[in-house]
This record gives structure tokens, C-alpha cells and sequence, in this order.
């Protein structure tokens, strides 16, 4: 079964985003004590960790966060999903997807620079708390098609 593999804030943009035990999302705001929350449609950041595994083969000392993802998932075909897909994890967040893929700042992040290519533009989602809670690593995470998302 999909689940999250590890959970990543921080409280400035632009930097790399730290490991936490657990983060707090709200309705319609993101992640509590998170640089990027707020009333906009790029409220939480999504990569999957197997994305993450083939950058890290350039880069074996590569840290979660690193990309600025706030939920590194396990298990969910990432390239895949669209805008208005959800992702339900656990009993009680949703996330809505709101956007694929995200330029590097700058003309490139230190990954970019390093090998040549960064996964975020392509690989990376976003998206928006329709229902808040907790969510910590292993928890399950249920991919819902946007024809058959439901609250």
C-alpha cells in the first residue's frame, strides 16, 4: 500500500526544507509553521521518494527536503496524477492537485547544477488542504482519479 515515507518544513522559502516527526495541515492553508502555506494553490509539495532514489545515485548523500518537498510519498505513481486528482492519507487529509511540475529558481537549483537535470519541473506536485490533520511517515495514502474523488 502507498504511504508517506517522511515529512519536510521549513520556515523561510527558498532553503531546504528539515525532516519532522509530524506536520499539522489546515483547510485551505497548508502546513502549520511552513514557509509556502497560505490562501494560494501551491499550499503542500509532493515527490516521490522513487524519484528521489534515481537523483540519489548521482548523489548518495542527497537529504530528504532537499527538493523543498513537504511529503515524500512511497508507492504513488506521482507522474501520473493530474490537476483535481486527490490524495487522501490517512483517515482524514485530502489534498487536492493543483499543479505539475515546477521550474528551479534561479535557472537552476544546486541539483540542477550538480547533475545536470532536476526532477522537480517534471516529477514534483502540488497541491491544497481540502480537509487538514496530522500526517506522519507510514501513513497510508489512498490516490483518487478525479472522476471518482470524493469527500
Amino acid at each position: 500500500m502507498p504511504f508517506v515515507e517522511a515529512v519536510c518544513t521549513s520556515i523561510k522559502k527558498g532553503v531546504v526544507k528539515k525532516p519532522q516527526e509530524m506536520i499539522v495541515l489546515r483547510d485551505n492553508w497548508g502546513i502549520e509553521g511552513d514557509a509556502h502555506a497560505g490562501d494560494w494553490h501551491r499550499q503542500v509539495s509532493l515527490l516521490a521518494g522513487e524519484s528521489i532514489d534515481t537523483v540519489k545515485l548521482a548523489m548518495p548523500k542527497l537529504q530528504r527536503g532537499a527538493f523543498a518537498e513537504n511529503i515524500i510519498t512511497r508507492g504513488v505513481d506521482l507522474t501520473v496524477v493530474a490537476e483535481g486528482d486527490r490524495l487522501q492519507i490517512g483517515d482524514s487529509v485530502m489534498l487536492e492537485i493543483t499543479q505539475i511540475g515546477k521550474e528551479c529558481h534561479n535557472a537552476g537549483c544546486a541539483i540542477k547544477r550538480q547533475t545536470g537535470d532536476c526532477i522537480m519541473p517534471r516529477e514534483g506536485v502540488f497541491a491544497k488542504v481540502l480537509r487538514g490533520g496530522e500526517v506522519r511517515p507510514d501513513m497510508p495514502i489512498v490516490y483518487r482519479k478525479k472522476a471518482a474523488a470524493t469527500d
